[in-house]
């Protein structure tokens, strides 16, 4: 009998053991944030369900795992970087978010803005004492507040070290990377005065594209071919997507690595046990079908691990619902403050802070996310392809509400005779702009026939309904089937009270006109 997931973090060691008031003050808090960065690492492998993580080897990530909480069904409010890192930053559902509830603003110069009614978490732990420090991709400065290191350039793993002239450079240009972590941590630390708790929120680019073919293999030993038969029922099970998925892969290593760094800074500093380690992404695979900019598990589904020490108990796997925007509250509380009022988001204090594995606060059933849009000009008119969808223990409901509209943007004639390799070019999207460039999605248009085509860039029906249990990928739409008509009814009803309760401009379709886009 396979061990379980359970299994596998109750194996490791406890939390190491505090010294005498070590966690009497308030804690420092390390958020690392990885742009594009899927729920995938060592510690989700499912030995009742193949994937992805099989392959990984995330000894830092796993880590982090055993000595805190690995929660199952944690997801970004908006698979889609502006929007998600709103939602964090403000606790907010990023529609509330005005000139941030899309990846590129609108027309919102000499106009109210809903985002700037909105108070973020680091300007308030800052106004309460903490400093805070902020490094490469973040949140929106405004809600982070603090010093953030934005003009350095942030090496991307497979590009910067796959350039290296020799194996002595491309063992210095590893380095290089771990020390950009380093050096970031060691801002945060060294830039207090003395006594003072430190935010800092670390956002590396590593799992975004553009990455360097056959990486993952060359640099990580990730051989694609152990991905046959692990592939979701919406992506080709051949060499080139598995060769495209293992490059990834190998960039989640290149994030496993961080993270070491930072540990270990934390560690040699002695604040290790002093701070509250969350680590989570901001959306989902992106240049994949069903991936970034959808919906769907495989766009949305968050890693979420936690480490607190002296709080809770360690090696704890919870499978509670959590939106991303419950770090904020999350991140106040821990610091003694109260979320205020506009924060939709519900602090995970109370989760991280339990015994209990499995569920453990049974309001939290479900979660909702949504999207409007994310390339401006992917559409004509530069409208969004607006989306909600409310995700259960059970079932996926989503409803998208111009059907008319094409998901990933409108097809751009002159592609059809392109090379693969021209495909590819990550400089340009070229065509279905919301989907990045990729080999896969190169692929899919070189091969317009194969069912997959329709499944990455067709049109979609206004309302789609998965039943869990029977189809985890996704792809087969219960919405029309009669058998579940009084679950769609149900879960179509809960959505929309939602949206009614938190003023969802969508039900106006305010998105679509002046200043959500441009005039």
């Amino acid at each position: 009998m396979k061990p379980t997931r359970r299994d596998f973090l109750r194996s490791a060691a406890a939390a190491p053991a505090l010294a005498a008031g070590q966690l009497q003050r308030r804690p420092n808090i390390l958020f690392f944030f990885g742009d594009d960065w899927g729920r995938y690492a060592g510690a989700y492998r499912d030995p009742k369900r193949p994937g992805f993580s099989d392959a990984l080897k995330t000894p830092n990530i796993d880590r982090v795992a055993h000595e805190g909480v690995l929660f199952t069904h944690a997801f970004m409010s908006v698979p889609s970087c502006t929007p998600s890192r709103a939602a964090v930053a403000t606790g907010c559902y990023a529609w509330r978010a005005g000139s941030n509830s899309n990846l590129r603003g609108g027309s919102w110069k000499g106009r109210p803005d809903p985002a700037d009614q909105l108070p973020g978490f680091g300007v308030m732990l800052e106004k309460s004492g903490y400093c805070v420090r902020a490094g490469f991709k973040t949140l929106n400065q405004k809600w982070l507040g603090g010093e953030t290191n934005r003009k350095a350039e942030f090496h991307r793993y497979s590009l910067y070290v796959s350039a290296a002239a020799n194996p002595g450079d491309a063992e210095k240009r590893k380095q290089d990377i771990a020390d950009q972590a380093r050096q970031g941590i060691r801002s945060a630390m060294e830039g207090r005065s003395p006594g003072q708790p430190f935010f800092y929120v670390y956002g590396p680019i590593t799992t975004h594209r553009p990455w360097v073919r056959g990486s993952g293999k060359k640099l990580w030993g990730i051989e694609p071919d152990t991905l046959s038969g692990r592939m979701p029922a919406f992506l080709p099970d051949n060499a080139v997507v598995r060769e495209d998925v293992a490059d990834y892969l190998g960039e989640v290593q290149a994030v496993d690595m961080i993270v070491g760094a930072l540990l270990d800074e934390l560690q040699k500093a002695g604040e290790l046990n002093n701070t509250l380690v969350v680590l989570s992404g901001d959306n989902g695979m992106g240049g994949m079908p069903r991936g970034k900019c959808n919906l769907y598990d495989f766009g949305v589904g968050a890693p979420l691990v936690v480490r607190w020490a002296g709080k809770g108990k360690p090696g704890r796997v919870v499978d509670d619902f959590v939106n991303l925007m419950d770090l904020a509250p999350t991140f106040l509380e821990a610091a003694g403050l109260t979320p205020p009022a506009t924060m939709n988001g519900r602090s995970l204090v109370p989760l991280l802070t339990s015994t209990k594995s499995g569920t453990v606060d049974p309001s939290r059933d479900y979660v909702v996310t949504s999207r409007e849009r994310h390339v401006g000009d992917a559409r004509a008119g530069n409208l969004p392809y607006p989306s909600r969808a409310i995700r259960t223990k059970d079932f996926l409901y989503i409803r998208n509400f111009k059907p008319d509209r094409n998901p990933m943007g409108d097809p751009v004639g002159g592609v059809e005779d392109m090379s693969f390799e021209e495909l590819t070019a990550t400089r340009e999207l070229l065509t279905y702009k919301d989907m990045d460039a990729s080999p896969t999605k190169a692929w899919i248009l070189k091969h317009r026939d194969e069912k997959y085509y329709q499944l990455a860039f067709g049109k979609r029906p206004a309302e789609e309904l998965y039943d869990l249990s029977r189809d985890p990928d996704q792809v087969h739409n219960a919405a029309a089937d009669a058998k579940y008509a009084k679950v769609k009814t149900q879960l179509s009803e809960r959505l929309a009270k939602i949206m009614r309760d938190t003023d969802d401009p969508r039900l106006t379709d305010a998105p679509d006109r002046v200043p959500y886009i441009e005039g």
